[in-house]
């Protein structure tokens, strides 16, 4: 896929005001600093689009993007960042809840996790809630610039291993670096293919 255009659309907390559901969309969520605001950047070619912040959990909002007047790329909050209180913690499962099991025209979650950590409860937890919603998803590891390929073979193992210990099937899996432009091609490719479909 060639991205031909990609602007900002809306910022939003309000599920009843996101833009009309009637192109396809595709979601990005991660930990807090995960690279996601990188990934987003380095997808589209535009430096500028998403904020990048050296400060995690800065993304509070939904934030709809519009690539190549076809589909929205959203970029969702990062979870568990342990600095924001309980109760906004609290509000933003709620809305996260309620975009990612009622948006309709929602086609896949791709869920980012840090390919030089071992497998973090959270992100396990995470995965697991969409699984059992039946909420498609694709897991992008990222960062895969900051370690060895064999170190992160043996991280990415452990991950399928972790997995299976409660999947029956593993779910598709991307390896992605920002700063390489590693994974870009696989990852619009996909895009586009569901677009397709």
């Amino acid at each position: 896929m060639i991205i031909k255009s990609a602007s900002f659309l809306q910022s939003n907390t309000n599920i009843n005001k996101l833009p009309k559901a009637d192109k396809p969309e595709y979601a990005f969520i991660g930990r807090s600093n995960v690279g996601k605001s990188s990934l987003i950047n380095m997808l589209t070619g535009n430096g500028k689009l998403a904020k990048v912040s050296a400060t995690p959990g800065k993304t509070i909002t939904i934030n709809h993007f519009i690539i190549n007047d076809e589909w929205y790329l959203v970029d969702l909050p990062g979870y568990g960042f342990a600095k924001r209180s309980q109760k906004e913690r609290d509000k933003w499962k709620e809305m996260l809840d309620d975009y990612i099991l009622h948006r309709e025209n929602l086609v896949t979650t791709f869920v980012l996790v840090d390919s030089r950590l071992e497998p973090q409860k959270i992100d396990l937890d995470f995965i697991s809630n969409l699984g059992e919603n039946q909420v498609p998803f694709v897991i992008i590891f990222t960062k895969a610039d900051k370690l060895g390929s064999t170190k992160l073979a043996e991280n990415i193992e452990a991950y399928k291993k972790r997995l299976l210990e409660e999947w029956e099937e593993l779910p598709q899996m991307i390896v992605t670096s920002s700063e390489k432009r590693i994974g870009r091609d696989k990852v619009l490719d996909l895009i586009e293919k569901f677009n397709k479909i």
